[in-house]
């Protein structure tokens, strides 16, 4: 009796101390275990910016940021301003003026070893504000013995204003610590635009060119930094 006792009572030490073993275990586990950082990315759009050195007709800027709120949304948006002119075959006008969009990215991309890469889809609402000057512009004579007539104007229309929505695809991608490189490209739709009297608006800031009168494209190149705030167990 005593020897059975004695043998159960090793047991169930035995089976304590493997309990408690285990209970640190996981304990070790949960706290080694894989997470997802959450946070924000802010940077600039490369293209715009080195744009404005090679260009003489172009200056701009843009700052992009996104916010990872869900493990697959990303609250985005772009915020800028661009001077660009356009010279034509029958005129050359100079548009400048601010802008901003935000939206949402999608992130369909499945990443492992606690990366944020991103391979997403998403949309931006935008506003812009903006202003043309007319700088010269050609009139065809109907003659043909007689050469075009070109008139130097300078006509300035101010107080102009443009929204659109734009669908986006793009990725991301870590290249340092934190630092990632991005491209992305948008096809625009143009929701509300006040043109002035005997002009029209065939570039706005943000939105690009005019095509058809309501699509535009466009494209941007962007380097950013990833600030991170918290984490999540996954």
């Amino acid at each position: 009796m005593k020897h059975t006792l004695r043998s159960i009572f090793s047991i169930a030490l035995v089976l304590v101390s493997l309990s408690t073993v285990a209970q640190e275990k996981a304990k070790d586990s949960v706290k080694t275990g894989k997470t997802e950082r959450y946070g924000l990315r802010v940077g600039v759009d490369l293209h715009r910016l080195t744009k404005s050195f090679y260009d003489d007709k172009y200056q701009g800027f843009e700052v992009v940021g996104d916010y990872r709120l869900t493990k697959k949304i990303y609250i985005a948006g772009e915020l800028g301003n661009e001077k660009k002119t356009v010279d034509d075959d029958q005129l050359n006008f100079t548009t400048k003026g601010s802008y901003f969009k935000v939206g949402f990215d999608y992130n369909a991309h499945e990443n492992w070893l606690d990366l944020e890469n991103m391979i997403y889809a998403g949309m931006r609402y935008g506003v812009g504000s903006f202003s043309h000057q007319l700088n010269h512009y050609t009139v065809y004579n109907t003659n043909q013995y007689f050469d075009p007539n070109t008139v130097t104007s300078g006509q300035e229309f101010n107080g102009l204003t443009a929204s659109w929505l734009e669908l986006v695809g793009g990725v991301k991608a870590e290249v340092l610590n934190n630092v990632y490189l991005g491209f992305s490209v948008r096809l625009n739709y143009l929701v509300t635009n006040k043109t002035p009297d005997n002009f029209d608006n065939l570039y706005i800031p943000g939105f690009n060119r005019t095509y058809d009168g309501k699509f535009g494209v466009g494209f941007n190149y962007t380097l950013s930094y990833f600030i991170p705030l918290y984490k999540s167990q996954k």
